[in-house]
Formats: C-alpha cells, sequence, structure tokens
C-alpha cells in the first residue's frame, strides 16, 4: 500500500508528466524516493575502481540486469529515475560493441533522482544468470575491461 501511495503522489507532482521518458537503474542499494543516486561508489563492473559514471536504462531487462549483476548483498532493486543532467550512450553496449544502443543504455556523471521504484518484476533464471556472471569473469581474466574505466 505504501508504494501505491508514492506513485500516486509522483503522478500528483506538479513536474511529473505521464508521457516523460522513464528511466531504470537496477542496484541492490536500499534507497528511496527523493534520494540522489550519484559517482563515487565503486563500479560493479570492470575493474571495480570508484565509478566516475552512473547507469541507467530505459529497458526495464538492462535494469533487470543490472540488479541480478550488482555488488551486494541487498535485495535486486529497481528505480525509476529523472536524470538531473546530460546523459550520453554508454560505450560497452553500444557502437563499440554493438551496433546503435540495443539496450538503451545510457551514462552520465550528474546525479539521477529516484523517483518511483517498480515493485513487481521477473527476474532472468538462475542459469541464465550464472552464465552472465561467468562471461564476465571469464572477460576479465582475459584483461578486457569496461570502456567505462577508461
Amino acid at each position: 500500500m505504501e508504494q501505491i501511495k508514492k506513485i500516486e503522489h509522483i503522478i500528483n507532482s506538479q513536474n511529473a508528466s505521464p508521457f516523460a521518458q522513464t528511466y531504470f537503474h537496477g542496484t541492490k542499494a536500499d534507497l528511496n524516493v527523493g534520494d540522489l543516486i550519484e559517482v563515487g561508489y565503486n563500479s560493479n563492473f570492470g575493474q571495480k575502481n570508484q565509478a566516475k559514471y552512473i547507469f541507467l536504462t530505459a529497458t526495464l531487462d538492462a535494469a533487470i540486469w543490472g540488479a541480478e549483476l550488482s555488488m551486494g548483498t541487498g535485495r535486486e532493486r529497481i528505480y525509476l529515475v529523472e536524470p538531473l543532467g546530460e546523459i550520453e550512450d554508454d560505450p560497452d553496449l553500444t557502437d563499440k560493441k554493438y551496433p546503435g544502443n540495443p539496450t538503451k543504455s545510457y551514462r552520465s556523471t550528474k546525479p539521477f533522482k529516484i523517483v518511483g521504484e517498480v515493485i513487481h518484476w521477473l527476474g532472468h533464471p538462475t542459469e541464465q544468470i550464472n552464465m552472465m556472471k561467468q562471461h564476465l569473469e571469464h572477460l576479465n581474466e582475459q584483461g578486457i575491461h569496461s570502456l567505462n574505466d577508461e
């Protein structure tokens, strides 16, 4: 019931628009509506250094992957976020590796404001998650790192 109130609040606020682009951020961090997601924390991928960028996506599937693959032991969460500055294509998932931006994945150095949370979503099968984790570890062992680490 609490989540319904949050969604009603967002819809009734003067700044909300039912036709605005929706972006998602998948994580294991326990955050609240109104919190900011900012750079400076350790990255979930690549060399796991202090992140220069934060990431969002316009597809629920990519956000689900973000939640499932993120570091930590918390509950997997998917937040609806509003970028507070410029966003650009994530080079790990766009033209440098794949044509276009099929996952609609973006990055920014500016914060994202949490405006809601997706409560009910269906994750990938455990076998598929384990295969993805093995693939990412294999890339790391080969010295193939995230373009976001550069």
